[in-house]
């Protein structure tokens, strides 16, 4: 089973304008995986980018989020508030849109963009970091001692030292990677800085001579007092650095460098070499520092690294995992026992939200006792969050606040219904037919949030049941070592401080990972110098510096020529691969996403009218909207004229009773005119919301255009340009 990265409920967003109330989105359902594209294809103001930014949190001022929720990391983004979302936005969510200018500032360098998010989200990282790990470990400890201890005084005292000694060492861990990866970057920056001077002076263009070896000195003096990095040669290194220093002054005096040539290249080789060096295991690296109590053996890397993972293995962690084990084991029982108390509670409590007219002080009660209930069945030592639970006391809070709001918003909904209609009745019957539309009667359906509301309890039920009839199935070694992989991390963030240097070193790397080329020059260049389709690249290296989950990407090549949007479609997916990114990709056009997408959903007038996998998508539609799409896609192997889609989508102020897709669609039915099409279920992987695919519908062949290119496709095992065709 997939890992579920983001999960999108029943999402309802509208606007409020001038002339009424734009329903944007629609009820909409989707899940994004760990590792998918995902991508959202319609024609503008099907709902695409709204879908985005309420993922994002970044809606505009006049929007009205009406339903739904967004599941992340253990927390609805639609509930969480302004402060929180600073953590997750840009960090775990990072977005690119369509226009790469609007995204940068024209006026400051493309290097400082690159780096001030690095530098200004580095506190507020070191912060949340710090607060995850103390209050997980304190739990942690807390469980150890309940599990193995068992009233033995003596046995509590050790566990507890147990969780103390594993953060101290733990922080030694890191204290040492810090050191490493200070020198480590500064040895890569003084490379690429030799290797510009050695070229320089080869040109006759060494220029800033006396600050351009003043800072490969810096840089690599660096490395010269760490051991890890350049180990045996730093004692040569700090030679060579006195002796380039001596011999610097004198040659650029002259304008001649025969030794400062020679010196820098005996330490690029030096550097260059270090540079290709085994990373040491600081981890067990730490342990040995602080509790061996000798000196770390001489010994190369390779062989230190294996004598330390057995030391700590046989001195620590070995017991330590043991006893984790059962901590995590012992802690899953007990919080499987308030999870049957949670959910007998829910049930039983369930009648009060089904009354005709809910009673606000019993419910607001009910709520608040649920709430407690399910919270404190929460088991905060997991660390995939339960995402069901975290949720559902601020989602039920909110359902009900919806539910009894609702009630005083009719009331006054109606008074402006009677009034507006009593107008409304005397200008027709003096003959007059008004430009406007009576207001409706209620402003908020209170069957539907009492349906929410249900929907949410009914939701938790059978999620609490299920988890309590698979509860045995766990694997707690295999928790305990991601519950260690965890501890690792947060303390790494703890205290990664950012410096500038970092920063930038990190930036040139980006830069150098989205194919930016002369990273050095560009760098300090303003985005007015860069093509368009280098500024997208700039874009995407900005909203990777923050190594996120999940990328959405908001028609990220519209604004490009057909050859730069392959190149940038092709960018993307390599960096999907390498990170292990999840991308909701948003796009008017269904080739653009042919070779890219894992699975598509199509959006037509705020609802999703089809969902499947890319192969369900392009070789078995079964929408008309989609049929509609691919016969618009540019074929560049027939010369059959593009069918446009006629009509134009409908005016979302005054959406359609039934399908939205009806006045436009040749094939269809009195029904659709009616009623809203369900989603119909086709395949495990494939759904689709049309009145055609009712058992009782006449049978409707796919156009033979459609027939003819899926054939092609087929043919060619899907690869071939045409599938593509939308930006070769």
């Amino acid at each position: 089973m997939m890992e579920k990265k983001l999960s999108v409920n029943n999402l309802v967003v509208s606007f409020r304008t001038p002339g009424g109330k734009v329903q944007a989105v629609r009820d909409i359902s989707f899940d994004l995986n760990k590792g998918e594209t995902l991508a959202i294809v319609g024609e503008s103001g099907s709902g695409k980018s709204v879908t985005s930014k309420s993922i994002l949190g970044i809606l505009a001022g006049n929007s009205i989020v009406e339903g739904g929720s967004i599941i992340y990391d253990g927390m609805d983004l639609l509930k969480v508030s302004e402060d929180d979302f600073y953590h997750i936005r840009g960090d775990k969510i990072a977005m690119i849109f369509q226009d790469p200018l609007s995204s940068l500032n024209p006026i400051m360098k493309i290097g400082k963009q690159l780096t001030e998010a690095m530098l200004l989200k580095g506190k507020a990282r070191q912060k949340s970091s710090r607060q995850a790990f103390n209050s997980t470990l304190a739990l942690f400890s807390d469980a150890m001692v309940e599990a193995s201890a068992q009233g033995d005084g003596a046995k509590a005292e050790m566990l507890k030292a147990m969780c103390k000694n594993f953060d101290k060492f733990e922080f030694k861990h890191i204290e040492l990677e810090q050191a490493y990866n200070e020198s480590y970057e500064a040895a890569s920056e003084a490379v690429s800085a030799i290797k510009d001077v050695l070229f320089h002076i080869e040109k006759n263009a060494f220029e800033d001579e006396k600050y351009t070896v003043n800072e490969i000195i810096r840089l690599a003096g660096q490395t010269a007092n760490d051991y890890v990095v350049c180990g045996e040669d730093a004692a040569k290194v700090s030679s060579l650095l006195s002796e380039l220093k001596t011999v610097s002054g004198a040659e650029i005096k002259k304008k001649e460098y025969p030794e400062t040539v020679r010196l820098l290249k005996a330490l690029l080789e030096i550097l260059e070499q270090a540079l290709k060096k085994e990373e040491p295991d600081f981890f067990n690296m730490g342990y040995y520092i602080v509790f061996a109590g000798q000196p770390l053996p001489e010994k190369p890397i390779p062989e230190l690294n294996c004598f330390l993972r057995e030391y700590t293995e046989e001195h620590f962690m070995k017991e330590f995992r043991s006893y984790a084990a059962e901590a995590l084991k012992h802690s899953a029982g007990k919080h499987n026992a308030l999870k049957k108390e949670a959910l007998e509670l829910v049930e039983a409590n369930r009648h009060i939200f089904e009354a005709e007219s809910l009673d606000q002080k019993l419910c607001m009660e009910t709520a608040k006792k649920l709430t407690v209930a399910v919270e404190s069945s929460i088991d905060r030592l997991e660390i995939r969050k339960d995402s069901v639970a975290y949720t559902f006391g601020i989602c039920l809070k909110s359902d009900l606040h919806t539910y009894f709001e609702g009630i005083g918003k009719n009331k006054k909904a109606a008074k402006v219904h009677e009034r507006q209609k009593r107008k409304y009745d005397r200008m027709t019957a003096r003959g007059k037919q008004p430009s406007w539309k009576v207001v409706p009667s209620t402003a908020v359906d209170l069957e539907a949030a009492k349906s929410t509301i249900l929907a949410r309890l009914d939701r938790l039920i059978q999620h609490y049941r299920k988890l309590l009839e698979h509860g045995r199935e766990r694997d707690y070694d295999k928790e305990t070592e991601e519950l260690v992989s965890f501890f690792k991390e947060n303390a790494s963030g703890v205290v990664m401080k950012v410096t500038k240097t970092m920063a930038k070193y990190k930036a040139l790397k980006l830069m150098e990972e989205v194919g930016i080329a002369d990273t050095r020059k560009r760098y300090n260049q303003y985005p007015f110098e860069f093509s368009g389709g280098m500024r997208q690249r700039i874009v995407i290296a900005i909203a990777l510096a923050a190594d996120p989950d999940i990328l959405i990407c908001d028609e990220p090549t519209t604004a490009l020529d057909v050859t730069i949007q392959a190149q940038i479609l092709e960018l993307i997916n390599d960096l999907k691969a390498k990170r292990n990114l999840s991308i909701i990709f948003i796009t008017h056009d269904l080739g653009v996403v042919a070779n890219m997408a894992d699975r598509i959903a199509v959006m037509y007038a705020g609802k999703i009218v089809e969902l499947g996998t890319s192969e369900d998508v392009f070789y078995s539609p079964a929408h008309p909207y989609t049929w509609a799409l691919l016969s618009a896609m540019p074929d560049v192997e027939t010369n059959e004229r593009l069918e446009a889609i006629p009509g134009t989508p409908p005016n979302m102020i005054y959406p359609p009773v039934g399908d939205a897709f009806a006045d436009r669609n040749k094939y269809a039915l009195q029904i659709d005119f009616e009623m809203q099409p369900p989603m119909f279920r086709i395949s495990d992987t494939h759904q689709a919301a049309t009145w055609l695919l009712h058992p009782d519908a006449p049978k409707v062949e796919i156009p033979k255009a459609i027939t003819d290119r899926i054939a092609r496709m087929k043919a060619k095992g899907g690869t071939d340009q045409e599938k593509g065709a939308g930006h070769e």
